[in-house]
């Protein structure tokens, strides 16, 4: 179809897990064309392939089904079209469970969903390998809203595409409308993870005055792709250019972003207070997209184990090396593959609560045989009980490990992976690759503006910065933006590679590469095997990387008095 006026999409998904209501919400709240659903990630695609494993009828998420038995009379009845990518590794299952349950409680309603992700028969990826998805764009959802369907369901797509699809019907965009397409990623990452865009997250989370309950984010797409980011009446939480941008900021890397559909220029990307609680985006320009798609591969990698020691009150440091010392001793002759141990020095000295004066030792091992690191390990770490350090505990029962799993990227040309739209009618709709394409290069780095000079004061680095962080594979991206042009000049002098590495200790030795935004007056770092294997592989105290941000919030440098 093609349409003049403004299309709103609502999201009232950012992960397998969000608010179970927030669908009602979304569809009683106010008006809405479109309403999405992200409920996929690298962890999410190990966890449904282990279930399809144990039973091929499933591998779908659940939860978004149930949330539909008391809510899609409610959408069909309003007009609002659902589109999800619930579907998982069975895009089909799920469709075919939501007719029946349509059925089931009366209700007209047609389904429809893409397919053509799922690779994992398509070659030999070596063993272990539990799921196997190409990110497909938002063309084979297009076509099955052509195609009148009220639901879609999809497998793996980029979370942008359940905007640009959406987007793309209702305007009747050619595929190579880059612009167009590019603001309506833009908006796709702004809605994708839900609340997140409404003060969920926020690094200046104290300025906003209701967030007990944020809502969910809606943008208002236009025929030309710009959009204005808002949320329904009454909802808490806020919509403001920092929201925004903390959220653009997200799991996203250089100037070029890019997509199945298209590669969006962050660089070009104007957002503006447009009244309260709405944000206008626009400028963005678009770019044909790369040659290849990616392709998120999961795998288990083997067996872990934790145990994690409390050390309390005097002599720490010789707590936890004769701690360290019985355990390695212990484990000499069935030794696991990786042995970690780190130490967390949460205690204070002179403490009042006791919980105050305990640091924490914790011990991770891995291996691919789960005996080596089941009661091989725990065993040994119960028989310390009486016989190690005064004050011995520790924070749980040792268990007898779990199976982990490893995130691996691979690269496919567009025309080499089936993206097939499955109408209501069951008309199987081959979609094509992009018309064009481009090789992904990075920009050129833009001219630094002058520098900050003046008195400074030894300071936070989140007194005038914000950041949010998150997981790309085994990669940490950590963004970071400031709100003044001053303090912009200070930031992108100031916080080099090198400079972060120094805040950031864990990072020393790792790979961090640095990308200029100047219009958001943000950096973008990606630290490259900050992660391990990925977050399934729980590599590290903060597996995501969701914290690593507040981390360098909370690092003090010399900052100008002009700007505290």
């Amino acid at each position: 179809m093609t349409a003049s006026g403004p299309l709103r999409i609502g999201n009232a998904s950012g992960f397998y897990g969000d608010r179970f209501d927030a669908v009602r919400e979304m569809l009683a709240g106010g008006p809405l064309s479109v309403l999405t659903g992200d409920y996929l990630a690298e962890l999410t695609m190990l966890i449904l392939g282990r279930d399809r494993a144990k039973d091929p009828s499933r591998g779908y998420a659940a939860t978004f089904l149930r949330q539909l038995e008391d809510t899609l009379g409610l959408a069909v009845e309003r007009g609002v079209r659902i589109v999800a990518n619930a579907g998982g590794l069975n895009p089909a299952g799920l469709a075919d469970a939501i007719r029946a349950l349509a059925e089931r409680v009366g209700v007209g309603c047609r389904v429809a969903h893409v397919e053509g992700d799922d690779l994992l028969r398509a070659r030999d990826w070596g063993p272990g390998v539990v799921s196997a998805n190409a990110y497909l764009g938002g063309g084979g959802i297009a076509a099955c809203l052509l195609g009148g369907a009220d639901v879609v369901v999809t497998g793996r797509v980029t979370d942008a595409a359940l905007v640009t699809g959406p987007a793309a019907w209702h305007f009747g965009w050619a595929a190579d409308d880059w612009d167009a397409l590019a603001g309506a990623v833009v908006a796709g990452h702004v809605l994708e993870c839900g609340t997140q865009t409404t003060g969920g997250n926020y690094a200046f989370f104290t300025e906003i005055d209701d967030l007990r309950r944020p809502g969910f984010p809606l943008a208002e797409i236009h025929p030309d792709g710009s959009a204005v980011i808002t949320k329904h009446p009454g909802t808490g939480g806020a919509v403001t250019v920092g929201t925004v941008t903390a959220q653009l900021l997200y799991e996203t890397a250089g100037a070029r972003y890019p997509g199945p559909d298209v590669t969006a220029r962050l660089d070009s990307v104007r957002l503006t207070q447009d009244g309260p609680d709405r944000v206008r985006i626009d400028g963005v320009r678009g770019e044909a997209p790369p040659p290849t798609l990616k392709a998120g591969l999961t795998r288990l990698g083997g067996h872990r184990n934790e145990v994690v020691f409390v050390l309390t009150g005097l002599g720490i440091d010789a707590k936890a090396a004769l701690v360290r010392d019985q355990m390695e001793a212990a484990l000499a002759e069935r030794r696991p593959a990786e042995v970690r141990w780190t130490l967390a020095r949460t205690d204070h000295p002179d403490a009042a609560v006791q919980e105050e004066a305990s640091a924490l030792l914790r011990l991770v091992v891995r291996d691919r045989d789960p005996d080596t690191v089941g009661r091989a390990v725990s065993g040994a770490a119960v028989e310390l009980a009486l016989a190690s350090i005064p004050g011995f505990h520790v924070t749980a029962p040792p268990g007898k490990g779990t199976p982990y799993g490893v995130f691996e990227a691979a690269y496919i040309p567009q025309d080499a992976v089936p993206h097939i739209a499955v109408l209501p009618d069951g008309t199987r709709t081959a979609i094509p690759p992009a018309p064009h394409t481009r090789h992904l290069t990075p920009t050129d780095e833009p001219p630094l503006p002058p520098p900050l000079n003046g008195p400074t004061r030894r300071a936070p680095l989140g007194a005038v910065a914000g950041a949010r962080s998150g997981d790309k594979g085994g990669s940490a991206n950590v963004g970071v933006w400031v709100r003044t042009d001053d303090a912009w000049r200070w930031l992108v002098h100031t916080l080099t590679p090198d400079r972060l590495r120094e805040l950031l200790p864990e990072t020393a030795g790792l790979t961090v590469t640095r990308h200029q935004l100047p219009q958001l007056r943000a950096l973008n770092f990606t630290v490259d095997g900050l992660l391990g294997e990925g977050v399934a592989a729980q590599a590290r105290f903060d597996p995501q990387a969701k914290a690593v941000g507040e981390w360098l919030r909370s690092r003090h440098l010399d900052i100008p008095e002009v700007l505290l």
